[in-house]
């Protein structure tokens, strides 16, 4: 007998259109393995994900760029497909906002976790994140939001190169543009480039003070805050390879024990009165020890099948069980246990993994995915190839650098602020 209710299927919504995010892929199986019905909204051209023989039905997702009402059409005309109640589980930033914005129409075809409505757009919105965090006694990097290009050149150099530069609202920024959501600032020159095309990224920009990456620095944690905000489910994990290099995804990531993590995400949760599931990135600051707070993602994060306890249950199936109205197991940990995405970390698939290890692609009752995921990745890999042999092969002849002298340090007022 399954743990779920069986006869209420599940739909997830992926607005984003990376055909290699793995986290859809871990929401199908977990879902169909339990023998829910699971359908996909989501763009389905070259997807390892519609190769999946756990994924019922793939449905077209809205166009990009879709306002939150032309994604509700899209998500009620699934609806009525379905033809009864389902659980609807967002899988990227825009879809959970867009979801949270039309929550009343598309309850009750669909089952929501009940919440503040503008929530997960107060706490998925970078600048947004800060004063949260203040207000909730949460550790976070110093952050400013300059409005001219001067502010923004004159509080990269005062917050002390570099320093990470992000859009408030990452979702927002277009495909093509070159844009990305993060990057580290290194001249307040490049500062003032970046304020520059603030109305092509959609959102404005923010400059935060940079903590420097180390050992055992770079932490997560995955919760599911059910009807009474309690955490349910999840629990905290050790980034031990991210990609790109120092500030990107989780490539290789372990279930670690964190009792100041937990107690973060809890307290958190808890003040905001938060439902739902959750994604939180914290660093530690190297100075101080704190735990600063970096990202507050309102949907499942990309690795969240780690955190699949000994009763089986991860944050998607606490959601599923707690909207239909069953108990969630209380499950022991796994700790130990290690997550690897083998397109990022090819070589951490060989290691030996004494308390189990879950694959982001492979899976022995589910392989087309993984196979369609390397035929994928490898003309991925070869088309970036090409491009930077034809930048290379058209560039024009170096010119004379001449180079900037170094930002003052910070004082040490500011300093003790940023950790």
């Amino acid at each position: 007998m399954s743990l779920l209710d069986t006869r209420v299927p599940a739909v997830l919504l992926r607005i984003d259109r990376n055909p290699f995010h793995h986290g859809t892929l871990g929401a199908v199986r977990s879902l169909g393995r339990a023998g829910v019905e699971v359908h996909v909204v989501a763009d389905s051209a070259g997807s390892p994900v519609a190769r999946s023989r756990f994924a019922h039905q793939m449905h077209p997702p809205p166009p990009p760029g879709a306002s939150a009402r032309e994604i509700a059409a899209v998500l009620l005309r699934v609806a009525t497909r379905i033809a009864r109640p389902a659980v609807l589980i967002p899988m990227d930033d825009a879809s959970a906002i867009a979801v949270s914005r039309m929550r009343d129409d598309l309850t009750p075809p669909y089952l929501l976790p009940a919440g503040p409505g503008a929530l997960p757009e107060r706490v998925a919105d970078k600048a947004e994140l800060a004063a949260v965090c203040a207000s909730a006694g949460i550790p976070h990097p110093v952050t400013v939001v300059p409005d001219s290009p001067a502010q923004a050149a004159d509080a990269a150099t005062r917050l002390g190169l570099p320093v990470v530069a992000k859009w408030s609202r990452p979702w927002l920024v277009p495909d093509g543009s070159g844009l990305r959501s993060t990057v580290l600032v290194k001249s307040a020159w490049q500062a003032r480039q970046l304020y520059l095309r603030t109305e092509e990224a959609g959102s404005p920009l923010l400059l935060q003070a940079h903590l420097p990456p180390g050992p055992d620095r770079d932490w997560f944690f995955h919760g599911y805050a059910d009807r009474s905000s309690v955490v349910r489910a999840g629990g905290p994990g050790r980034k031990q390879r991210a990609w790109p290099r120092g500030a990107g995804l989780t490539a290789v990531g372990c279930w670690t024990p964190n009792p100041q993590v937990r107690a973060l995400a809890e307290r958190l949760t808890r003040e905001l009165g938060y439902r739902g599931i959750f994604d939180l990135d914290f660093r530690r600051c190297g100075t101080s020890g704190r735990y600063h707070l970096l990202d507050f993602n309102p949907r499942p994060g990309a690795q969240f099948r780690l955190f699949t306890d000994t009763s089986g249950v991860d944050v998607v199936r606490a959601l599923h069980l707690d909207l239909t109205q069953r108990p969630v197991p209380e499950g022991s940990p796994r700790t130990g246990r290690v997550f690897v995405v083998e397109n990022y970390a090819p070589l951490a698939t060989l290691r030996s993994a004494r308390h189990g290890r879950e694959l982001a692609w492979y899976a022995s009752d589910d392989p087309a995915p993984g196979r369609a995921m390397w035929t994928l990745w490898c003309r991925h890999v070869s088309h970036r190839l090409r491009q930077r042999l034809s930048a290379a092969t058209t560039a024009p002849a170096p010119t004379r650098v001449v180079r900037q002298a170094a930002a003052p340090n910070p004082t040490d007022d500011e300093r003790a602020s940023s950790c």
